[in-house]
């Protein structure tokens, strides 16, 4: 079943109702806004797998409403029925984006409370009180962010974003474009620059279509324009969100922002990413990450169109990663953290404790 609706300034990008998990269907904007209901956690797992909902802090609660939604399908009559059932499931859920950090986090997360207790129903009761919360705490945490990196950001800057790290990407708010909704809602005049994105188009469909609906000035470039307006002087900072950021502060992100973190190095422009400590990996080393591959059909046709040879061979990866030493500082709920980033990510997550 699916409805529109013009307003979107109230709307969430993934919200529990009534044992539905609903959400927005970002592959139909931003020509429509559209949602989509799933009573299924394989149809969550479809709808992760095929960007359906998108953004690493989105997938992550879209995990956790998915093993709800399983929880509820379970017919279990024992625990260890019902902890089987949700493995299977986390399982499917987590084979859809092996890149995004978040999405293991939720899963692992909903995984560690269903173990806490016995009984089946009180069991299932905690897992959407759990994954419920896990939401609301994404809009809180994000407002947080904008908090912290509001303070990076002057009057009159022109800000330079990759991919879409807002609203879309999250619950609400957002992690990049929270920062500059934050900035903006701080009473600073601020220009925002997007790049298209390709080969899925996020920042032409989805962020400027978020931050035009905002208010916000915004101008959409092609993503091979990037070092000419760096050069013609029109940026002075980037911000970016993140899909997975190590210990040592490599960042994955959206493939092109490796390109675009290192442009702004040479043109002595301070380069920005927001995510929130849930993001982070503090295991992985670079050489183990996983960077997910998409369809080649991403790049050889837009739409039903094709735009390349048939049998072309395609290397079409989601994510790449920006190495510590392009990155001038990382933003999270518990504050900034800037070179040497081992040092200050250690000291954030030890505030938290």
């Amino acid at each position: 079943m699916k409805q529109r609706t013009k307003n979107r300034s109230n709307l969430k990008t993934v919200e529990w109702k009534n044992n539905v998990v609903v959400m927005i269907d970002q592959t139909k904007l931003p020509n429509k806004l559209v949602f989509v209901k799933y009573k299924d956690y394989r149809d969550v797992a479809h709808a992760i797998k095929t960007l359906v909902i998108r953004g690493a802090p989105a997938i992550g609660v879209a995990g956790a409403f998915g093993l709800a939604l399983a929880a509820l399908q379970s017919k279990a009559k024992s625990k260890e029925k019902l902890i089987e059932d949700l493995e299977k499931a986390r399982k499917i859920l987590f084979e859809t984006r092996p890149t995004a950090v978040n999405l293991s986090w939720g899963l692992d997360k909903i995984m560690k409370v269903a173990n806490k207790l016995n009984n089946v129903s009180e069991m299932k009761k905690l897992i959407i009180q759990t994954a419920k919360k896990m939401a609301q705490e994404d809009i809180e945490t994000n407002m947080k962010m904008g908090k912290y990196g509001s303070v990076l950001f002057s009057n009159n800057d022109t800000i330079m974003t990759h991919c879409n790290a807002g609203a879309l990407a999250t619950v609400g708010y957002g992690t990049a474009l929270g920062v500059i909704r934050a900035t903006k809602e701080n009473g600073k005049k601020i220009r925002v620059i997007a790049t298209e994105t390709r080969p899925v188009m996020q920042g032409s469909r989805l962020t400027a279509f978020e931050l035009k609906h905002d208010g916000i000035d915004v101008s959409l470039i092609p993503d091979t324009a990037v070092g000419y307006v760096m050069a013609k002087g029109l940026v002075n900072k980037v911000i970016v969100g993140a899909d997975r950021i190590l210990r040592t502060g490599h960042v994955y992100n959206k493939i092109g922002t490796y390109q675009v973190a290192m442009m702004a190095k040479q043109h002595k422009i301070p380069f920005y990413v927001a995510a929130p400590l849930s993001t982070f990996d503090l295991k992985s080393n670079p050489e183990e990450v996983i960077i997910e591959q998409r369809k080649s059909t991403e790049v050889t046709q837009i739409g039903d169109r094709k735009t390349a040879p048939d049998d072309i061979s395609v290397i079409n990866p989601a994510f790449d990663m920006t190495p510590p030493e392009l990155i001038s500082g990382i933003i999270t709920e518990a504050g900034i953290a800037k070179q040497p980033f081992e040092e200050s990510i250690k000291k954030l997550f030890q505030s938290r404790l």
